[in-house]
């Protein structure tokens, strides 16, 4: 049996390499040095979260992008009509939420742990305090977080361009939608299909 001291000690060195393990794995943080990763290091958050304990709720304010160091969260939203519809289910070195890291807008869905997770969590304003130390780091993490967003307003500007051709059809003042399309809408309002879309997890 190893003495609780130095128990404690390999514990902690173990740990650290895996957060920079984890670091590396995210893109916005995939082209940093050692160093640089160990900027990021330093301010994340260490999270625990039981089996079923809820990250965050659909509607609250954003304050930053979580990573998952271990275990699996559940992305869902609720709807008011039919319960609970899965969007996604995330497992270690995933991460969800980063549009956070921009602004204070309302969550777009939920994010439930679905057994014991260890979670990094990655604050608007831990952020923004080391960007303003160093900001050619700053840079280069917001060139990618931009490139992240962009990427995924893209593949939602392609699911809704399929909506529109094969899901939509137009009656009295209505438009209808097919039933199995609707929770891709749920948080986007649509006036005409070259629209910006904004307001995304």
């Amino acid at each position: 049996m190893i003495d609780g001291l130095w128990e404690n000690i390999f514990k902690k060195t173990k740990e650290e390499n895996n957060i920079l393990e984890i670091l590396k794995g995210v893109p916005m943080l995939n082209n940093l040095s050692n160093n640089e990763l160990r900027e990021f290091e330093r301010i994340v958050h260490r999270r625990n979260y039981k089996a079923n304990e809820i990250i965050f709720w659909e509607g609250e304010p954003g304050v930053g992008m979580y990573i998952i160091q271990s275990g699996s969260v559940k992305i869902y939203n609720t709807l008011p009509d039919s319960g609970i519809k899965e969007l996604a289910i995330l497992k270690m070195g995933d991460f969800f939420g980063e549009l956070a890291l921009l602004d204070e807008s309302p969550r777009s869905a939920s994010a439930n742990a679905l057994e014991a997770c260890q979670i990094l969590g990655l604050y608007r304003p831990d952020l923004f305090d080391l960007l303003e130390r160093r900001p050619k780091l700053g840079f280069k993490v917001m060139t990618k977080l931009a490139q992240i967003v962009g990427n995924r307003l893209r593949i939602t500007s392609s699911k809704l361009q399929s909506i529109y051709t094969a899901g939509f059809y137009r009656g009295k003042n209505q438009l209808k939608i097919d039933s199995n399309l609707t929770p891709l809408l749920e948080k986007i309002e649509v006036k005409d299909k070259n629209d910006t879309l904004e307001n995304l997890t």
